[in-house]
């Protein structure tokens, strides 16, 4: 496992990473140090390979908000409740909002200063005293992977950016850089770089983490490959099917040459017992600070917090509320923000009418009480009840809050029960509409007492509790400082799993007009998602279409950090969102298939007006303009 200590801040990434102010080039050093001489030792060199990550730490896979950007803004997702908040940015397209740089421009200076780290490392590669090319190009095709996936990430988020391929030194630092459109990126760094890493990445063992090895680079080189296909380009194709088929055939050998492996069962993949040595994990870290391995309390606590993004408002209902203890389980944590569409949920009924096993492995639908409650006349009135409900107790442990979806085994005599239960029932048609396929935020009471009249314009009390994603569920938080409850995570985040390639081989062969040996690729995972003893015919295709394989992301990846650039592989968004998340469609514009460029970088620059902004301020050239015809 790598664990980062040390930060160094180059100035030879683009414009100080964006902030010139930062550091100044011509700079008298008194202790001659360099980074030259730093990477004539390997433990020096090594220090160069740590700075890679740093920023991959920070702002990406290791930080909450990233999933905001590969999750939010598509048809699985919509805000939590349907509110209106500061969160709904991620959401409705920045609907209300300037965006500036407090949305991107992390994210922004984050790809800059890791590719200019990634750059210096891959520059001086030929220092260190490395006795074999097999050692030298490993650490080398470190570089190169880490390269890769920030700017895989860069291009899927800003469309045409800044292509930075070397150290930036006095000589070549520029304030007027040019925009490369994507195509040019995946030709001429993201596959050569990630075919260097599946050539010359170790194998790895399942105990690795954080450290990318062979299996992932060629994940990444598949699913990039495949990426292409958004720029009108079938080119790549073939390539991603082999790269994926190279997984998939190890996988079902025994994994013998690249590790490889799947869990025969879907309640395997995310048991706590098997976060840190996941077995079907391509790439997975616990990205981390301070000797101690838990970090400050002033940043270091947000790493790996996920889990928290999907929590519904549970502490909205009296048996629950929010403190210490709580918070250091997932079903404690602050609530989150994520909430599943409509049309997510609606992935999960099958053929047959029953749900596929994966909703109640994915989601968490059940809480316990965390104190002890009494049923008074105010929540018995909110909530529907009768009256002889109130004085009913809740015991701390006790079941206080369920939510039933229609396809429920014991959804008939849940629902009998709905206005006398002890604990809080919540019935899926309580949260959303058939009728306009969104949320419901009013509710007409059957119990007329009190205020609360059977004329349907009173609050929606239910649509505050709704099935939580539970993948990225831990209880294995640290307290980073008790005071200001902060709570640090220590699991891995997956990056990627071998699901993925085998969804991203359906999705090849479908594209290449192979219908039916996509659906064989399909059929391997709806196989292993299917109850004991299910018919075949319940869930085997005999070949796939593109819906199919929508569907298929959305019930195996939702929550994975796939869902953006699926829809922008398929440049989906506009038909996706219009039939699947109407709330979304409304905010959504043409050029909000691209993020904002940060303001503060084009803030420095000389040629901001040309540059553009992706269409969100003055400026109108946006992400591909220019560049697609």
């Amino acid at each position: 496992m790598k664990s980062i200590y040390i930060k160094f801040i180059f100035c030879s990434v683009l414009l100080s990473a964006l902030s010139l102010h930062s550091c100044t080039l011509d700079e008298y050093n008194p202790g001659a140090f360099t980074k030259e001489a730093l990477a004539t030792s390997i433990d020096g060199y090594e220090t160069l390979i740590n700075q890679c990550y740093f920023a991959m730490e920070r702002f990406y896979y290791g930080a909450a908000d990233w999933m905001s950007l590969t999750e939010g803004d598509t048809d699985l997702w919509t805000y939590k409740a349907n509110e209106s908040t500061s969160y709904t940015q991620w959401f409705w397209f920045f609907a209300g909002t300037s965006p500036n740089t407090t949305y991107t421009n992390n994210w922004w200076n984050g790809t800059y200063d890791g590719v200019g780290a990634c750059n210096e490392a891959i520059a001086l590669g030929d220092k260190p005293p490395y006795t074999t090319e097999e050692e030298r190009n490993a650490k080398i095709a470190e570089a190169r992977f880490l390269r890769a996936v920030y700017y895989f990430n860069a291009v899927e988020q800003f469309g045409a950016v800044t292509m930075l391929t070397e150290p930036v030194v006095t000589e070549t630092l520029t304030y007027s850089p040019t925009r490369t459109d994507p195509m040019t990126i995946y030709q001429e760094v993201i596959l050569p770089d990630l075919r260097f890493a599946s050539e010359w990445l170790p194998t790895g063992t399942h105990a690795t983490t954080t450290t990318p090895t062979k299996k992932a680079a060629l994940g990444f080189l598949a699913k990039a490959c495949l990426q292409t296909y958004e720029y009108g380009s079938t080119e790549y194709l073939q390539e991603a099917l082999d790269a994926a088929k190279k997984l998939i055939t190890d996988c079902e050998t025994g994994g013998g040459k690249y590790n490889t492996y799947m869990y025969p069962s879907y309640s395997e993949v995310f048991k706590e017992s098997n976060n840190w040595e996941n077995k079907e994990a391509l790439w997975k870290h616990r990205w981390y600070a301070g000797a101690d391995g838990h970090g400050s309390s002033n940043g270091n606590y947000k790493l790996n917090r996920n889990d928290e993004y999907f929590l519904c408002n549970i502490n909205k209902f009296g048996a629950r509320e929010d403190n210490q203890e709580t918070r250091l389980t997932w079903e404690g944590s602050i609530t989150g923000i994520f909430m599943p569409t409509q049309h997510l949920l609606s992935l999960y009924v099958q053929k047959d009418g029953t749900l596929d096993p994966r909703f109640h492995e994915s989601f968490t639908t059940e809480w316990n009480a965390n104190k002890n409650y009494t049923w008074d006349e105010s929540a018995v009135h909110m909530y529907d009840k009768e009256e002889a409900v109130i004085g009913k107790a809740l015991n701390k442990g006790d079941l206080a809050i369920k939510f039933i979806m229609p396809q429920d085994m014991d959804y008939a005599t849940e629902k009998q029960k709905e206005h006398i239960s002890d604990y809080l029932l919540i019935d899926y048609h309580h949260v959303y509409s058939d009728d306009n396929n969104n949320v419901n935020m009013n509710y007409a009471y059957t119990n007329v007492t009190g205020n609360y009249k059977n004329d349907g314009t009173n609050e929606n009390q239910f649509r505050y509790y709704y099935p939580s994603l539970n993948k990225h569920n831990s209880s294995n938080y640290y307290v980073a400082n008790a005071s200001k409850q902060r709570n640090g995570n220590l699991n891995a985040t997956f990056i990627m799993r071998m699901a993925e390639v085998y969804l991203i081989a359906a999705e090849a062969e479908q594209h290449l007009g192979n219908g039916t040996k996509a659906a064989g690729y399909l059929n391997t995972l709806r196989a292993r998602a299917a109850r004991s003893g299910a018919l075949e015919s319940s869930y085997k295709l005999t070949t796939v279409t593109e819906e199919d394989i929508y569907d298929e992301y959305a019930r195996e990846l939702c929550g994975e950090h796939s869902r953006w650039a699926l829809l922008q592989r398929h440049q989906a968004f506009s038909t996706r969102l219009a039939k699947y998340n109407k709330r979304a469609a409304s905010s959504f514009k043409s050029y909000n298939i691209w993020r904002p460029i940060s303001q503060t970088f084009l803030q420095q620059i000389d040629n901001a007006e040309e540059y553009g902004d992706n269409g969100y301020g003055t400026t109108a050239k946006s992400g591909l303009d220019g560049f697609l015809q």
